[in-house]
């Protein structure tokens, strides 16, 4: 019975990086184009579209009913996991395996964001091509995020740009290591707890 939790752990494992993989590949469009490609999206899209016609996150160009689908992969497969390892499963633990993949998804968005609004930065330093598509999709992304963050922290106060771009990064990292730190602690406590 282990080695079945093992082999269905490591298969939800990999179809979770094909998802992704897939994911990553439709920002591209056109761009990823061929045999594989087609091979991917006739083995994931069966999955991702039973949670976007069941959830409907759909808000604006995101879709966010494909982050629920990757989260509950993560959580069977951590479920898979704790079956192969420790062949036992309580409350407590199960709870902290829902904390632990809400974080993720949350830090990957923290990450996210991290990364897009530091590649406008970089832009903005080296005096890149604004205009071009690539930095036009990491404005509509970046954009928002730095709006509201400055929102919260500045108020209506004008700030410099640079400093304006600055200030979420820093505050997304702190979000991200405080925030593991204390879903952690949290998530220790809730395997010990004895039901």
């Amino acid at each position: 019975m282990r080695i079945i939790f093992g082999f269905l752990a490591a298969a939800s494992g990999i179809y979770s990086l094909l998802i992704f993989i897939r994911i990553i590949l439709s920002w591209f469009g056109g761009m990823a184009a061929g045999k594989p490609v087609e091979v991917l999206n006739k083995i994931t899209d069966p999955y991702l579209e039973w949670w976007r016609n069941k959830l409907n996150l759909r808000l604006g160009l995101f879709d966010f009913s494909v982050i629920a689908a990757i989260l509950f992969l993560y959580f069977i497969q951590n479920i898979f996991n704790m079956l192969y390892t420790a062949q036992r499963i309580s409350i407590g633990s199960i709870l902290a395996l829902l904390l632990g993949s809400l974080w993720s998804i949350v830090s990957f968005f923290a990450g996210f964001c991290i990364i897009i609004i530091l590649l406008r930065i970089i832009a903005y330093l080296t005096n890149r091509n604004i205009y071009s598509p690539f930095w036009n999709a990491v404005d509509s992304m970046s954009k928002p995020v730095i709006y509201r963050i400055n929102r919260v922290i500045f108020g209506a106060k004008i700030v410099n740009y640079l400093l304006g771009m600055i200030v979420p990064v820093v505050l997304l990292a702190a979000v991200m290591i405080g925030g593991s730190f204390l879903v952690n602690m949290l998530a220790n406590f809730l395997v010990f707890l004895p039901i």
